[in-house]
C-alpha cells in the first residue's frame, strides 16, 4: 500500500434520509486521518423518501461521494454488490448507513490491511437494539450454518468489513442472483483478519430488514452456502427403506406365515393407510425442500440483471 492507494466505502441506503448526512459526516472525519484517498459510493436501494435528494448534495458539494440510484428495492445485498461493482478503490470497505456500525474501527481495518490481510471482517459483540427474537434467532441461525455450511461461517460477523482489490475482482465474477455478500466473500478464502466491535443504537428511523425478511435471509443463506437439505432427501429416503423393510417384512412374517401368534392383528387396511400417511409426508417433506434448489436454478436461468441503474 503506498500514500496514492483509494479507499472506497460502500454504504447501502434504503429510506435513510437522515442518517446521510451523519455517516457521510463519520466517514469524512475518520477517513482524513488517514493516509488515503477515498471515495464514498452510496447505493440508494428504492428508497421513498428523500435520501436521494440528500446524496445528491453531498455528490455536488464533494467531489468525493458518489452514488447509484435503483429504480426500484432490489434488497440489501444486491445493493451492496453493486457498490463493490463500482469501487475503484485498492480496498472496499463496506458499511451501513444508520451509524450502529462505528466508523472509527475503519482505522483498525485499514491497519489489518496494512499488515497484509486481504479480508477485514467486523464481528459484532452485541448490540445496543437487538431486541429477544433477534438475538435468538441469530443464535440458532450460526448454530445451524456452522453444522450444515460447506464454508466455514463465522458467528456474528457482519457485512462490515473490508476487502482487498483482488478480493473485489473475483467477488464480482459471481453471477447468482440470489446472493449472501458475506457468505460469497467467506467462499473466497484470502488472508482474513477479525475486528470485534459493539454495535451502537440506531440513530433514526427503523431497521429495514424486520423478522419476515430475516426469515428470508436466512432460508437462502440455508440453500446458497450448503447442499445438505438437499443431500437429506436422499438421507431420509434411506432411513424410510431401513424402517419400513423390516416393518413391513415383520407384519408380513407374523401375518402370513406364523399367523398372528402374539394377538397384535393388523389389518390390511389399517396397515396400508399408516404406511402411505406416512411415505405421503416423507415425499412431500423431500418435494419441499428439492422445491427450494428449484426455484434457486429458476431465478438463475431467467438471467435477470442484478439491478437497474436510474442514475449514476
Amino acid at each position: 500500500m503506498n500514500q496514492n492507494s483509494l479507499i472506497s466505502i460502500v454504504v447501502p441506503v434504503h429510506n435513510e434520509e437522515q442518517n446521510i448526512p451523519l455517516i457521510y459526516k463519520e466517514l469524512a472525519k475518520v477517513l482524513t486521518e488517514t493516509r488515503y484517498d477515498y471515495e464514498i459510493i452510496f447505493v440508494d436501494d428504492g428508497s421513498t423518501d428523500h435520501s436521494t435528494e440528500e446524496m445528491e448534495r453531498l455528490a455536488a458539494q464533494d467531489k468525493r461521494v458518489k452514488f447509484l440510484e435503483f429504480s426500484r428495492n432490489f434488497g440489501k445485498e444486491i445493493a451492496i454488490s453493486a457498490g463493490i461493482k463500482n469501487a475503484q478503490g485498492d480496498a472496499v470497505i463496506m458499511i451501513d448507513a444508520d451509524l450502529q456500525h462505528p466508523p472509527r474501527k475503519i482505522l483498525e481495518f485499514l491497519k489489518k490491511w496494512e499488515e497484509g490481510a486481504e479480508v477485514v471482517i467486523g464481528v459484532r459483540n452485541k448490540s445496543k437494539s437487538d431486541g429477544i427474537t433477534k438475538r435468538v434467532g441469530s443464535f440458532f441461525f450460526y448454530k445451524i450454518m456452522a453444522a450444515i455450511a460447506d464454508t466455514k461461517i463465522t458467528p456474528q460477523a457482519t457485512d462490515f468489513r473490508l476487502i482487498d482489490r483482488k478480493v473485489a475482482d473475483e467477488f464480482n465474477r459471481f453471477t447468482e442472483k440470489n446472493r449472501i455478500t458475506r457468505g460469497l466473500i467467506d467462499w473466497l478464502g484470502f488472508r482474513r483478519e477479525y475486528i470485534h466491535f459493539d454495535a451502537n443504537e440506531r440513530k433514526h428511523g427503523k431497521p429495514q430488514y424486520n423478522t419476515i425478511k430475516l426469515t428470508k435471509l436466512a432460508f437462502c443463506s440455508f440453500v446458497s452456502m450448503s447442499f445438505l437439505p438437499l443431500k437429506l432427501a436422499g438421507y431420509l429416503g434411506i432411513v424410510i427403506i431401513l424402517i419400513s423393510g423390516p416393518l413391513g417384512a415383520f407384519i408380513f412374517t407374523q401375518r402370513f406365515i406364523i399367523n398372528d401368534p402374539w394377538g397384535l392383528q393388523f389389518s390390511g387396511p389399517a396397515t396400508l393407510a399408516v404406511i402411505i400417511l406416512f411415505l405421503i409426508g416423507i415425499v412431500l417433506m423431500c418435494l419441499g425442500m428439492i422445491a427450494l434448489y428449484i426455484a434457486n436454478i429458476q431465478t438463475e436461468v431467467n438471467d435477470r440483471p442484478m439491478y437497474v441503474v436510474r442514475k449514476k
